[in-house]
């Protein structure tokens, strides 16, 4: 067999339902010189004889069936079993477009200086979705920019994992995928990012994203938002907060105390609240005061911007900005 162009790494459990349909629609793609290394992550249904029996048809597929169980485990055996320096991922229940391997193959051949490049989305079927699924979607279709996707990359995911491809040494380079109680991709976006990896986006909207009740992202406790907020926090003190031991919290809200409590849990103490609300202001919440937007400046310290309130980012964002603070120095958006 010919040293393949891309690896496409798909690890896969239980998608019998869905699998056809995806592995279709690498069938159709425009760069023909890929090989799939599907990862078993031990099915129960008839997920690997639809794998076995695709192999003994396409030279191109090889199944990998690690004796460990789990997504990361998954993931890192088969990327170890990937024999092209590109990599891109793939999920066993999602829909490629026809030129997504092409497009974002050439993308990489002609940027040398980027790591890793993703596409726009579309989340389907689109009839149940719910509103939180519409926004993420809007906000990361958004962030073309590798200086957009760093400037947001503690409010939340910047890239869906199943539409990037990236070289594979980079990923090597900073440990591979890693079980640590959290999204593992969100993890490795950060490592990335820490080492100096640079994204990019196409505009094309080349993957469609399943929704459905049991997708992993929707069941599974390393996705929750308690967890989402224990990653972050290793992250900003190894980064952003390295070497501090106390915070301002610009929010005093639900999501601001939920943000207390797990910067209290890493040792990080919040000195004070900022809150537009005036029956918040000239408070004690957590022995700490809540103050108002005109009575802080830069230079006093780290502040966290934990507004949750669903578009109230880009206004408080903007207050900051106005008032002085330097994103990325003074401030980070974390929600």
């Amino acid at each position: 067999m010919t040293a393949p162009v891309v690896s496409i790494l798909l690890p896969v459990r239980n998608e019998a339902r869905h699998l056809t349909a995806a592995l279709d629609s690498l069938s159709r793609q425009t760069l023909t010189e890929w090989e799939l290394v599907a990862v078993d992550d031990h099915s129960n249904d008839e997920t690997p004889s639809i794998l076995v029996a695709l192999a003994s048809r396409d030279e191109r597929i090889r199944v990998v069936s690690p004796t460990i169980p789990g997504l990361v485990n998954a993931l890192n055996a088969g990327l170890a079993h990937c024999r092209s320096s590109i990599v891109a991922r793939m999920d066993g229940d999602d829909i490629a477009h026809p030129r997504r391997l092409e497009l974002q193959h050439r993308f990489l051949m002609q940027h040398p200086e980027v790591g890793l490049v993703t596409s726009r989305f579309r989340h389907f079927p689109r009839a149940h979705l719910r509103v939180g699924m519409l926004a993420y979607e809007t906000w990361q279709n958004r962030l073309m920019t590798h200086e957009e996707m760093m400037r947001d990359i503690y409010v939340e995911s910047p890239v869906v994992h199943p539409s990037v491809m990236f070289r594979k040494d980079l990923v090597d380079g900073v440990g591979g995928y890693r079980d640590m109680g959290w999204a593992e991709d969100y993890d490795l976006w950060l490592r990335l990012a820490a080492a100096g990896v640079r994204f990019a986006r196409l505009p094309e909207t080349l993957l469609f994203w399943r929704d459905r009740p049991e997708r992993f992202t929707r069941t599974h406790s390393s996705c929750s938002a308690e967890a989402f907020r224990a990653c972050k926090v290793y992250h900003l003190k190894q980064q952003f907060l390295r070497g501090t031991d106390e915070v301002t919290l610009a929010g005093a809200g639900q999501e601001g105390r939920a943000w207390y409590r797990t910067l209290a849990a890493e040792g990080i103490r919040v000195s004070r609240w900022i809150d537009v609300d005036p029956r918040k202001v000239g408070r004690m919440l957590h022995g700490a005061p809540v103050m108002g937007t005109t009575d802080v400046m830069p230079g006093e310290g780290k502040m966290l911007l934990t507004v949750g309130t669903r578009g109230a980012r880009d206004a408080v964002r903007h207050w900051a900005i106005g008032a002085g603070f330097r994103e990325g120095v003074d401030f980070v958006c974390v929600t």
